[in-house]
């Protein structure tokens, strides 16, 4: 069967957890989810394309193009919450124009299986991860009386009625393939901190055994790919894809010591000329295990900090301390590796004055980097069923059916007023990096002319044009430092394998 796995741009939502400016220098991401789903299939014997319409902005017209060239019995989309009508206008267009099924995947349809199954435009939903549910579906969908009964993990309409199968197999993580990388435009991703091209990212595991209030992944199983498997991904994303910095997108990748301390020895061994990066606690490393980790090429570690107040800390079941963060930080520093720190703005008991403590003892880490985000009630967390039950409404669960419109939610564990909370964290971002030596420590580490362009430009937004409320933005754009050139040359090499068409179509 042939699948065509599309990724859809997607404007910037009042009520995301970051602000606009933040969002917009975000970063350009491989969809790396959709690589999964077309690697599983690819094996399976299927034929994929994946159309990354976001990095090489082409409008639904221009999809619809390639799609109707190529074919394809099959459309598959990732469903996010947040984008969830956005993605959904997609597939509108799409399939009143193609005869293909719709299928949509991806962690929303953990929360929210029926309703985002419901909409009369797609056919069928998965649960779980694909390596079981695809397969067996592609493998039915070939016969003439399909039983989607079946298939495992499947979200499936019948007679009126929508199903959900059970998912009785145990994900085996290590058995995954490895992504597929050769359908993407490797080229074009980044984001903000990046200092190498090419550029990916990577998950090594999957879930986070702790239980942080304000995470959909806490108290989940935490399911590790073996050293062995994340080096061999690691070895194919440097010799076949020309790849120099990987972001490691685990919850939690330094919570198995033993594990991150084989896969470093392991990549010291191989002597790639490769930069990584991994999100950890402050309390899962400590100054051996951060020693090996910058011998093997670590140059930036994201941590988790929340707050510079304990009981915030506390509030949020963190479980680390200040002290804590404080000298692993300073380890950090000592050993060379550069920082991030994410905060949070808004968080339960947050006042106007815990919010600048918090900024001034992040002044004090003299961290690299720092994201100030709003507390946001995210699916799954403890913060959203608590919203859930202040307000009798599941704001989210509405949002998939189309019955709520983009709107700040309700924080009921603050005094703060939303309109507070979006002016105390552009006020974050402009104290921390309108510091004088920290804007000439971070002109003077510049290492290209892209990187000097995106964060100069961020500052400057930042600003002058950062509203001190959310507002809906009709024209807003994700910042995208890719030379003209290139992006062209990409568009019209992906659209030239299915349509002949003139240079001048695809100016940027």
């Amino acid at each position: 069967m042939r699948l065509a796995l599309v990724f859809n741009p997607f404007k910037y939502k009042i009520h995301e957890e970051n602000i606009k400016i933040t969002q917009k220098y975000f970063g350009l991401f491989p969809p790396l989810s959709l690589t999964w789903v077309a690697a599983i299939a690819e094996k399976a014997g299927h034929e994929v394309i994946i159309i990354d319409a976001r990095t090489l902005g082409f409008s639904k017209e221009e999809t619809l193009g390639i799609l109707k060239k190529f074919k394809p019995d099959i459309i598959g989309f990732m469903m996010t919450t947040y984008m969830f009508p956005e993605t959904l206008e997609w597939i509108r267009f799409l399939r009143k124009n193609l005869k293909s099924y719709i299928i949509v995947g991806g962690y929303n349809l953990r929360v929210y299986p029926r309703e985002s199954v419901s909409h009369e435009e797609i056919d069928f939903g998965i649960v779980e991860h694909a390596y079981y549910t695809v397969p067996v579906l592609f493998k039915e969908l070939e016969k003439e009386n399909p039983d989607f009964n079946c298939v495992p993990g499947l979200v499936y309409k019948k007679n009126g009625q929508i199903i959900v199968n059970p998912h009785p197999q145990k994900i085996d993580f290590d058995l995954f393939p490895n992504p597929a990388r050769h359908l993407l435009p490797n080229a074009l991703y980044a984001e903000f901190p990046t200092e190498k091209r090419n550029f990916t990212v990577m998950v090594t595991s999957l879930g986070c055994p702790f239980g942080c209030r304000f995470c959909e992944a806490g108290r989940t199983v935490y399911n590790p790919r073996s050293p062995e498997t994340v080096i061999k991904e690691i070895e194919e994303c440097y010799h076949r894809f020309g790849i120099r910095e990987i972001d490691i997108f685990d919850y939690e990748f330094t919570g198995v010591r033993s594990r991150t301390m084989e896969i470093c020895r392991l990549l010291q061994e191989k002597k790639l000329d490769l930069t990584w990066v991994c999100r950890s606690r402050v309390d899962t490393v400590d100054p051996q295990l951060l020693e090996e980790m910058k011998k093997a090429g670590c140059s930036r570690i994201y941590f988790g900090l929340e707050s510079g107040e304990q009981a915030i800390l506390n509030n949020v079941n963190k479980g680390i301390n200040l002290k804590q963060m404080t000298e692993t930080i300073g380890i950090c520093h000592e050993l060379k590796i550069k920082t991030l720190g994410f905060f949070l703005i808004g968080a339960p008991d947050d006042t106007v004055t815990t919010v600048k403590k918090t900024v001034k003892f992040a002044k004090t880490l003299n961290l690299d980097y720092v994201q100030f985000s709003k507390c946001l009630a995210k699916p799954l967390t403890p913060l959203w069923r608590q919203l859930v039950e202040d307000t009798k409404q599941d704001y989210w669960r509405d949002w998939i059916l189309g019955k709520e419109t983009d709107r700040e939610l309700a924080r009921p564990w603050t005094n703060l007023s939303n309109e507070e909370i979006n002016k105390l964290t552009k006020w974050a971002y402009i104290s921390y990096h309108a510091r004088p030596f920290y804007l000439f420590k971070h002109l003077s580490g510049i290492r290209s002319f892209s990187e000097f362009k995106r964060k100069s430009s961020a500052f400057l937004d930042m600003l002058f044009n950062q509203e001190k409320s959310a507002k809906t933005n009709p024209d807003f754009m994700v910042f995208n430092e890719n030379e003209r050139k290139l992006l062209v040359e990409y568009r019209k090499n992906f659209y030239n394998n299915f349509l002949k068409l003139n240079k001048e179509q695809f100016t940027v």
